[in-house]
C-alpha cells in the first residue's frame, strides 16, 4: 500500500479548513484516512498551520511520500519561523 500526505478538505462553503492526513493514495481525497497527522486553516489571519512532528516524521520514515500542497505549506512553516 502506497501511503502519501496530503491535505483533506472540511469545514462549510466559503470557510474551508483543512486535515493534514496519512492516506492510501488510492483513496478519495475526503476518504477514510489512517492517521491525523496536522490542521491548516487558511481563513484565519496569519493562517493557521498545526502538524505533530513525531507522526510526520515517523510516516515519513515509513515512506510516505508528501504531496505537493502539504511540501508548500511545510516552506511556508518554515520561512515563518526565520
Amino acid at each position: 500500500m502506497s501511503v502519501v500526505i496530503r491535505l483533506m478538505r472540511f469545514g462549510k462553503r466559503g470557510d474551508p479548513q483543512y486535515r493534514i492526513v496519512a492516506i492510501d493514495k488510492r483513496k478519495k481525497r475526503d476518504g477514510s484516512y489512517l492517521e491525523k497527522i496536522g490542521t491548516y486553516n487558511p481563513m484565519k489571519k496569519p493562517c493557521l498551520i498545526e502538524i505533530d512532528q513525531a507522526k510526520y516524521e515517523s510516516w515519513q520514515k515509513k515512506g510516505a511520500q508528501v504531496s505537493e500542497g502539504i511540501r508548500k505549506l511545510l516552506h511556508k512553516l518554515k520561512s515563518k519561523k526565520d
